[in-house]
């Protein structure tokens, strides 16, 4: 063990609360003052607090984050980075479940929180920045883990009622014996919506097993969820998010329907010089939806099917690990356009004929070797150093003609087809990343950090092979990434504050250009400031607040579609400049606790042409809990305390403003039990 994790554990030992367990960084629980990295943590208390209805709760409290609410359980993400929109765009973070990617690389789902049960998590942790040697393709931006509640939890049922008929059940139940024990936390939800013709039903499980006198001790995770919505589109019009129209519906044909079910295991094994830990994992997704933001409304059916190996090897003293991750998956995709435009210019209604626009299967496969180190530099410093090297490749079968026929293989008029379709061929992308870091930590918990890493994306899939006007070939590379950050750890009298300084270059950046073409030409700069203060006050307040402050700019010229340039030193688009959140929890002997909290979301430019220009808004929302008897207690919460009008988002497309408008007042009446 190095003598800074040991001086860690020494302060942890005189005081508990200074000492916060993480697994993202390492795929093991590591302490988190003892790593180079920009991580944070919300636990199951906290969780149980927001009763989140939509991921933005919860991620609205990470300091640089940002989970931008669409319709129903959409979402889209940012992690020092703007709201990254389009097909593969989604490649940009990775999200692990008990630290296993929740789909296969290349088959990312831009709505990818809504797969994570996220109101049963024991835990939700996120990594800002580039990931570290355990983390591959898409750890560009920042790496999102869902750990699963211990085994032994306390048992629960919490009953939630609110406001646009919403009704939530979540049940969490221990069982099993000493020899094998089980779990199951289990979640079903129905809700309305103040949108008309908006509402979704979703069901979520996570079922435990755990062997621990088996060889390898091995513990089994089952989760699944099953996600049948009816999605309102975008509203258009000066300010519509404030006034009434921000009830409208203007796609009310609109679904979405999802499922998934991941299944894994894991075995740990102890070595003379060591431990090693072997975890395997099937998974499976299916998805269907229209796709109402385009013309023609197409309907797209997709899923793929995937099974891999993660192994882990960790010396000793913890200080090195090496490990290796395989992977195969089978993926699938088919968009088809059930009747002719109705209505459009000629060129539009020749170019999106009815019928298949795409068909296409691939297989695909990945390995990787990595490494991760520390050494102990005298008494209060380390250096943390790790490596890693990988290598996709996929295998497209397009099941149609070649080119941009009609599905029948005759010719559209206009030059053809607005759907390109390539032949079938063979793509490969082989990377290495590698990241170095300083740390200073001393026996008060006083911590400095230096970090630089770097990190990549492979092209998604559908990037590679979902092309249009007439591109046959989309020559596309990895999307990259260097960072260098700077980060500070204060314990104070009552609290703790965490700061961080990054800089993040990315290069090769994928888009789609004015002729309609996937190219690789995009560059951009990320820096800013990212503060995290916990403070206990008087008179029984605790204080929480983050804030963060970034500056992102594109580094090249180029003209898109639709109109749009962007020109080099212009702000990229729908990247707030202030992001930020204020709670106070305040703790009364007869009425219980009460939280008030604050939201902050700056204003940004909707359009790369950095035309149009969306306010931010502040939200205020109130919580309030009460202990009952016998483990009961009833919770209730106001959401957008002042109701106001706002936009979750706002968006440039098709030559017009468009808005999800955000919520109105709304309120939810809990009631809890915990054994």
């Amino acid at each position: 063990m190095s003598l800074t994790l040991a001086l860690l554990l020494a302060a942890a030992a005189a005081d508990p609360t200074t000492l916060d367990s993480i697994h993202v960084s390492a795929r093991a629980p590591r302490a988190a003052a003892a790593e180079a990295v920009s991580a944070a943590r919300l636990d199951s208390i906290e969780i149980a607090r927001i009763a989140p209805q939509h991921a933005q709760e919860l991620f609205v409290r990470i300091p640089g984050t940002w989970a931008s609410r669409g319709s129903g359980q959409e979402q889209l993400l940012a992690i020092r980075s703007p709201v990254l929109a389009g097909t593969g765009a989604c490649g940009a973070f990775l999200v692990l479940e008990q630290g296993i990617p929740i789909r296969p690389t290349g088959f990312c789902n831009v709505n990818q929180l809504f797969e994570l049960p996220l109101e049963l998590a024991g835990a939700v942790e996120v990594l800002r920045g580039p990931g570290t040697a355990v983390h591959g393709s898409n750890a560009l931006h920042g790496v999102i883990e869902l750990r699963a509640p211990a085994l032994d939890a306390p048992a629960h049922a919490r009953l939630s009622l609110g406001s646009f008929d919403y009704a939530q059940v979540i049940l969490g139940l221990p069982g099993g014996s000493a020899t094998r024990p089980l779990r199951i936390d289990a979640s079903a939800t129905d809700s309305g919506s103040f949108r008309v013709d908006e509402g979704y039903t979703q069901q979520r499980v996570l079922a435990q097993l755990g062997l621990p006198e088996a060889p390898g001790a091995p513990e089994f995770l089952l989760s699944a969820q099953r996600l049948d919505q009816d999605t309102a589109g975008y509203i258009t019009g000066e300010r519509a998010y404030a006034d009434a129209r921000r009830r409208l519906n203007p796609n009310p044909e609109a679904y979405r329907q999802a499922e998934s079910a991941r299944l894994s295991g894991r075995w740990r094994f102890a070595l003379e010089a060591g431990q090693m830990a072997l975890t395997p994992y099937a998974r499976s997704d299916r998805g269907e939806f229209i796709q109402h933001f385009i013309l023609g409304k197409p309907l797209e059916t997709n899923g793929s099917d995937s099974l891999g190996l993660q192994t882990l090897w960790s010396s000793s003293n913890g200080a090195l690990r090496l490990g290796s991750d395989i992977e195969f998956a089978q993926g699938r995709l088919l968009e088809t356009q059930p009747m002719p435009l109705g209505s459009g210019t000629p060129a539009q209604i020749a170019t999106r004929p009815a019928g298949r626009h795409y068909d296409y299967r691939v297989r695909s496969d990945s390995a990787a070797l990595f490494a991760q180190f520390e050494q102990p530099l005298g008494a209060r410093w380390s250096l943390q150093s790790g490596a890693r090297i990988e290598s996709i490749g996929y295998r497209y079968d397009n099941r149609m003609a070649a080119g941009n026929l009609r599905e029948d293989g005759s010719e559209c008029g206009f030059g053809g087809c607005l759907f390109q379709r390539p032949a079938d061929r063979n793509d490969r992308f082989t990377r290495p990343t590698a990241n170095l870091g300083l740390l200073r930590l001393d026996e008060a918990g006083r911590r400095v950090f230096l970090r630089a890493a770097s990190a990549f994306r492979a092209p998604q899939v559908g990037e590679l092979y979902r092309l249009q006007r007439g591109q046959a070939v989309a020559d596309l590379g990895a999307e990259r990434a260097q960072s260098i950050e700077l980060g500070v750890g204060l314990p104070l009298t009552r609290g703790s504050l965490d700061a961080v300084v990054y800089h993040l270059d990315k290069r090769g950046s994928i888009l789609r250009d004015s002729q309609g073409f996937n190219i690789g030409a995009g560059a951009s700069r990320h820096q800013g400031i990212e503060l995290d203060l916990r403070l206990r006050l008087p008179l029984q307040i605790d204080l929480a607040a983050n804030l963060a402050w970034s500056d992102q700019r594109y580094r090249f010229d180029r003209a898109l579609g639709g109109g749009e340039t962007i020109r080099h030193g212009a702000r990229v688009d729908t990247a707030p400049e202030w992001l930020g959140g204020l709670r106070l929890l305040r703790r009364f002997d007869r009425i219980g606790e009460l939280e008030l909290e604050w939201q902050h979301q700056g204003g940004y430019f909707a359009d790369a042409g950095n035309t149009f220009f969306q306010p931010g808004h502040d939200l205020l929302n109130l919580r309030l809990t009460r202990a009952l008897s016998a483990g009961w207690s009833l919770s209730a919460a106001i959401r957008n305390l002042g109701d106001i009008g706002y936009a979750e988002r706002a968006d440039f497309g098709f030559g017009e403003r468009r808005f999800f408008p955000g919520a109105p007042r709304s309120y939810l009446l809990s009631l809890d039990w915990r054994g």
